[in-house]
């Protein structure tokens, strides 16, 4: 029973997404339908969570908007994502970030990672 919804699940994943880890600063480009119409809305930010696995893989994304921080957890093989594009790389030491919730301004950069 399990192949069978190994292989489905298989046929399912996308794998044209770019290596990014949290830390990273993210633009996730998400089709939003409203009424008979279809856009491509921009999130931008850092990921500050990333979880492994096959379907249900996901990572969060945090932005401040307006002064107030806004998290998104999207699903990787979403088929409403149209895209994600890696801005920049960050250096941190730590897999979940979530102690950037509390910093503001210059408190909560995070460091380019030089890329080799």
């Amino acid at each position: 029973m399990s192949a069978i919804i190994d292989k489905i699940e298989a046929e399912q994943m996308r794998m044209d997404h770019p290596e990014f880890r949290p830390g990273d600063n993210v633009k996730v480009y998400i089709r939003i339908i409203e009424g008979n119409k279809e856009r491509v809305q921009i999130f931008q930010g850092v990921v500050i969570k990333r979880k492994r696995g096959t379907m249900n893989a996901s990572y969060t994304v945090r932005k401040i908007s307006h002064g107030v921080g806004v998290e998104k957890t999207f699903a990787l093989h979403n088929p409403r994502i149209e895209k994600i594009e890696v801005v920049s790389r960050g250096r941190v030491r730590r897999s979940r970030l979530f102690y950037l919730r509390s910093r503001r301004g210059k408190a909560a950069r995070i460091r380019e990672r030089s890329i080799r």
